[in-house]
């Protein structure tokens, strides 16, 4: 970190880490970013969750988002612009242990996914043991519109999603509603946003069970529009083949089926034919802490990689719109490339 945003982040904290009652809540504070994490924001929420093992006075986490946008909108990829690679490669090791550590956390872990929550915001909130959305929530896996592939142990939440709709939301970086976040495995339950500062308060009281508590407060999941889209949606994304896939999105008579084929046409080669042989790859490990392993070493493979600098430069800081990938095309993929990424177990 330069010496600026370090005098930043001291003058206004990334993180807010704050007692409530029995609750330790986190709260990620950089909204005017949707509260994109930074390697300042691991490090802290890293520190602050192993000090509070220890601590018998925390009795439960809660993970929120400053502002009204949103939990998290995924990591801070501009660094990849700056060609902060050596900070890169720190902050997705720690963000790696730091999912470990919520996803097997000794005490209650609640996570707020209200509004939008991207790429590591779902790393931080998707794996805990009580997840949260409500009417307001956005969660999505856009990592191939950067010239990237879903990571954060997500590839292991959409290979094990029902059917294959894990594979329609990776390929086009699509995005979910309460309904279809719950129906996928991001979330488990559904609150309304009005009902969250009282959800919070009664967990601090500490009057009933954690579980107990979210249940006074929750409300039957809204519908899965995904759920009503199996149908073409399982047949479609069956092969392993991503040229396959889009031969079968074609020949449907669904109309978004042939939305489908087109987004993923404008999507980066290399990181679509990746994440289709990665959540193939993660379904059959089964295992979150594996994943990870494999996710890590996948990640590194496209640091600095041609596709992940010029996704970054179009869709956040140009803001064009129009990448321009290399390949450009899913058949110029290089198979081997993609094998050798992937090969980290």
């Amino acid at each position: 970190m330069t010496a600026d945003r370090a005098d930043q982040a001291a003058a206004d904290p990334e993180v807010l880490v704050l007692r409530e009652g029995r609750v330790l809540r986190l709260i990620l504070n950089r909204p005017r970013q949707i509260n994109a994490l930074t390697l300042n924001m691991v490090q802290t929420l890293t520190a602050a969750l192993a000090a509070a093992e220890t601590d018998d006075a925390v009795e439960l986490v809660v993970l929120s988002g400053a502002g009204e946008r949103g939990l998290c909108a995924g990591g801070d990829v501009t660094m990849n612009i700056r060609g902060d690679f050596e900070e890169l490669r720190a902050f997705w090791a720690t963000e790696y242990d730091l999912i470990r550590r919520i996803h097997v956390y000794p005490k209650p872990f609640v996570s707020l996914m209200d509004g939008i929550t991207m790429g590591g915001g779902i790393g931080l909130s998707a794996h805990s043991a009580y997840r949260i959305v409500t009417e307001r929530t956005r969660i999505a896996m856009p990592e191939v519109k950067i010239g990237f592939f879903p990571d954060v142990g997500g590839t292991l939440i959409l290979g094990t999603a029902p059917g294959q709709v894990g594979a329609h939301l990776a390929l086009t970086a699509g995005n979910c509603t309460a309904g279809d976040a719950i129906y996928v495995g991001f979330a488990s339950t559904y609150v309304p946003n009005e009902r969250l500062p009282t959800l919070v308060a009664a967990l601090a009281q500490g009057v009933g069970t954690v579980p107990a508590v979210i249940d006074r407060f929750a409300e039957p999941a809204p519908a899965a529009p995904l759920a009503a889209e199996r149908a073409w949606i399982d047949e479609a994304y069956a092969p392993d083949d991503v040229e396959a896939i889009l031969a079968n999105l074609d020949a449907r008579p669904e109309p978004a089926a042939q939305d489908a084929a087109a987004t993923i046409r404008t999507m980066a080669p290399t990181g679509v034919v990746t994440a289709r042989a990665a959540l193939r790859k993660s379904a059959a490990l089964g295992d979150l802490d594996q994943v990870l392993t494999l996710e890590l070493h996948a990640a590194l493979s496209f640091l600095g990689t041609p596709d992940i600098v010029e996704g970054v430069r179009a869709h956040i800081v140009d803001k064009d719109g129009d990448p321009k990938w290399r390949p450009e095309t899913i058949a110029g993929v290089d198979a081997a490339w993609v094998a050798a990424a992937l090969a980290g177990m």
